[in-house]
């Protein structure tokens, strides 16, 4: 059954002066002046306008795509928008202030741009911060807004590591926080009805759940090319190594998104999609496998250097076994396998074998998963009523660590134990160095 649970309101915590606040975002220790929530129009009470106010960071492709859903929604308003790109900060305020003063025909206090993010969570009038900049920064800037009092809309892949992805689960439950994961095909009915078919018995018992995602693909050549004016290169950089400037590395299919020192790869920038999909209908949203193995081919040369292609099989502790690979060998999507039939799912649609399977009428006691049908509107709701959202933080963490699991074995290239309760590998002290990365100074979690 969907989880309604509300938690215990709680107060917020907020930096006593700017400077502390600041200083305390890069180190990781916060120095707390307690407040009432009910001060910021937190905490279930609605703001005064009505309105939950956001804030954007990463204004990129996808940051864009949150603000044009949320600028058509009209219980929020996008009150800032952050990204060390200036033409693309601009670019967005702008659209923001132009779309308000169109079509709200009213004296809105405007959108404010940011350079740099740890200035816009200071804000005491921002109610929710939606994070969608490159991935090797999703931890700090997640971590950030929910110690600055702000519920959290993050996009996958959640963290590059699953030691980020922990210290993100662990910061929203101390700061009781909602938190919303941007795997949206929750919200769509036919992968909803794809996991009930395998809860419910429908395809017999679930045995194999197959997972097929895009490959990757090699990069382009590096060369030195002068940081252009109204970059902070440094600042986009952030915590990964620091590497030369070329206009690719920020480009998210071309660069960022299938190189290492940002991500791993689509086995999480797609992949966590439909494992997300997976694990809902395993009903392991709070679990993972215990073993692990698997192969990969990986680019010899230029900028990408996460895996092209891979193959990947788990083993859960109630019998299932997931085989995860890119779509060269499975099409890309989620099929449900059981004893007396099977479900297939994507974005075009749910297939079934046999055809009937998708038409059945669902029994008294069957279990129905949490229903929603905008992923969006389903996350604002929940920032007033405090319900968790379809895809809660711990949900998209599992997710986010069997694509990380995917990475390191097919790195190692051999099986490894896992022990999901404790999130660590038995018995490899290799394997368990690669669930965290250093950052680079002064950035830490």
């Amino acid at each position: 059954m969907a989880d309604t649970r509300r938690y215990p309101a709680r107060t917020l915590r907020v930096a006593t002066n700017r400077r502390r606040f600041l200083k305390s975002i890069v180190t990781g220790v916060l120095a707390p002046l307690v407040l009432p929530g009910s001060v910021f129009g937190r905490d279930g009470v609605a703001v005064p306008s009505g309105r939950i106010t956001v804030g954007i960071i990463g204004t990129g492709n996808q940051g864009n795509q949150h603000i044009r859903v949320l600028l058509g929604m009209p219980n929020a308003q996008v009150v800032a928008v952050c990204d060390p790109v200036r033409a693309k900060r601009e670019a967005a305020k702008h659209r923001a202030d132009d779309a308000y003063a169109k079509t709200r025909g009213e004296a809105l206090r405007g959108c404010t741009a940011y350079a740099d993010f740890r200035e816009m969570v200071q804000r005491s009038d921002i109610d929710a911060v939606f994070v969608a900049s490159p991935e090797h920064w999703h931890a700090l800037h997640g971590i950030a807004a929910l110690r600055g009092g702000m519920d959290l809309y993050i996009e996958k892949a959640l963290t590059t590591t699953i030691a980020e992805g922990r210290a993100l689960v662990k910061t929203a439950r101390r700061y009781d926080r909602v938190v919303q994961v941007g795997t949206q095909q929750r919200s769509s009915g036919q992968f909803r009805l794809a996991c009930e078919l395998a809860r419910n018995g429908y395809l017999g018992k679930l045995q194999t759940i197959r997972v097929g995602d895009p490959r990757g693909y090699p990069g382009p050549q590096m060369r030195d090319v002068p940081v252009p004016e109204g970059l902070d290169y440094e600042l986009w950089l952030g915590p990964a190594t620091w590497k030369p400037y070329f206009p690719e590395r920020l480009v998210n299919l071309k660069g960022w998104m299938l190189t290492y020192d940002y991500t791993v790869g689509f086995q999480s920038g797609w992949g966590q999609h439909e494992i997300d999909i997976a694990q809902w209908g395993n009903g392991t949203d709070h679990t993972g496998p215990i073993e692990v193995e698997g192969h990969a081919v990986f680019p010899s040369d230029g900028l990408n250097d996460t895996a092209m292609t891979w193959h990947t099989e788990y083993l859960y502790a109630n019998g299932v076994r997931l085989i995860f690979t890119s779509d060269n060998e499975n099409p890309h999507g989620i099929r449900f396998e059981g004893t007396e039939g099977s479900v297939f799912v994507n974005r075009g649609g749910i297939w079934s074998d046999p055809e009937s399977l998708v038409k059945v009428h669902f029994k008294p006691g069957d279990v129905r998963l949490y229903e929603s049908h905008n992923h969006h509107a389903n996350f604002l709701d929940c920032v007033k009523t405090r319900r968790d959202p379809i895809c809660r933080i711990e949900a998209g963490h599992h997710a986010n660590v069997i694509c990380n699991l995917s990475n390191i074995a097919t790195r190692l290239g051999r099986k490894l134990r896992w022990n999901p309760a404790k999130e660590l590998f038995t018995n490899d002290d290799q394997a368990n160095r690669m669930l965290t990365r250093a950052m680079r100074p002064p950035w830490r979690i």
